[in-house]
């Protein structure tokens, strides 16, 4: 752990002692010789985000700061926040801020929770949304393997506490792949989302590399299992997974992974551009071309998807609002 003006900063790949009491690593990966830095050449000109900026965005940036919100929009550094915010969409991010899973494109931090949670979450995500007078809200998590149901069913009570308080709100849900977690998507499923997402992220043969601790056959699983419940209960829910290139696969190995998806149900699939959160993460692969990112809507399009949503700036909940069920196509 260094210090700066005597400020104790813990830098990435560090282990730290959080406020619960528990031990995490910083950014969720550890100093790896392997590990090179994206190179220092600009980024291509398309990855240039705009200034956010609009009469809504500002109103609720300032209801955030003077409310003291926490959105994953902000904490993340999004590069479309005004169009979402504009749009009155938001995502939260539930669980706290430490993973139990290690991903290499991520910078969460990892460690273990020991199932604690925070017992005023359920209420101030309900508060959150009302206060920014949401119309569309995604709710996302990290991974909490040491939870008995994965969080299930702490997904389900906030969602609940949001349609009590903002009735006019469409809730997405965008979970973990509750691993040996037998049970723990029906209780999700029960709380009606209008949309349910699990992202896979990547193709089969990264998957070790880039998701050490997942399986790509347990997420496309989970999506066709979510996708057969909707069927079976014959409810107007939509079912979403997003991939991002850039990390080594092919252009046909990310079409394979979009034919899967819509193999296993799957109605939304949104594909963004990799960026190398810090030095210590997996490195860019290759910038993909705006033209690269058209050809995958208009094949997934081709498919039978009913949206696709491709671009170097996407990120899984960018138009969100505009796959719910009751949406006009895209």
């Amino acid at each position: 752990m260094d210090e700066f003006r005597g400020i104790r900063v813990v830098t990435t790949g560090t282990k730290y002692q959080t406020e619960q009491g528990f031990t995490a690593i910083k950014n969720g990966v550890k100093a790896r010789d392997d590990r090179r830095a994206t190179p220092s050449e600009p980024k291509p000109p398309w990855l240039k985000a705009r200034i956010p900026s609009g009469e809504r965005f500002e109103k609720l940036r300032d209801t955030v700061r003077a409310h003291r919100l926490a959105t994953v929009c902000e904490e993340s550094i999004c590069p479309n926040i005004g169009e979402c915010w504009n749009n009155g969409t938001a995502t939260l991010m539930l669980m706290g801020a430490v993973c139990t899973r290690a991903c290499q494109f991520c910078a969460v931090d990892t460690g273990n929770p020991r199932g604690w949670l925070d017992a005023d979450e359920i209420e101030n995500s309900a508060r959150t949304v009302g206060l920014m007078n949401l119309k569309y809200v995604v709710l996302t998590s990290v991974d909490r393997d040491d939870l008995p149901d994965g969080g299930a069913a702490h997904f389900a009570a906030v969602l609940a506490a949001i349609r009590a308080r903002t009735p006019g709100c469409a809730v997405e849900v965008l979970t973990p792949d509750f691993k040996k977690k037998p049970g723990a998507l029906d209780v999700v499923l029960d709380a009606r989302p209008v949309v349910f997402a699990h992202n896979v992220e990547t193709v089969p043969r990264l998957y070790k590399t880039v998701r050490p601790g997942s399986t790509y056959e347990g997420s496309v699983g989970l999506l066709r299992e979510a996708a057969l419940r909707r069927d079976r209960d014959g409810v107007a829910m939509r079912v979403k997974s997003s991939i991002i290139v850039g990390l080594g696969e092919t252009d046909d190995e990310a079409l394979d992974v979009m034919r899967d998806l819509k193999g296993a149900g799957v109605d939304v699939v949104t594909l963004g551009q990799y960026l190398q959160p810090t030095p210590k993460h997996l490195p860019v692969a290759r910038w993909v071309h705006p033209d690269t990112f058209a050809m995958f809507r208009r094949e997934g399009m081709a498919m039978g998807l009913l949206h696709v949503e491709a671009g170097p700036l996407v990120r899984s909940s960018y138009h969100a609002e505009r796959h719910r069920p009751d949406a006009v196509a895209s």
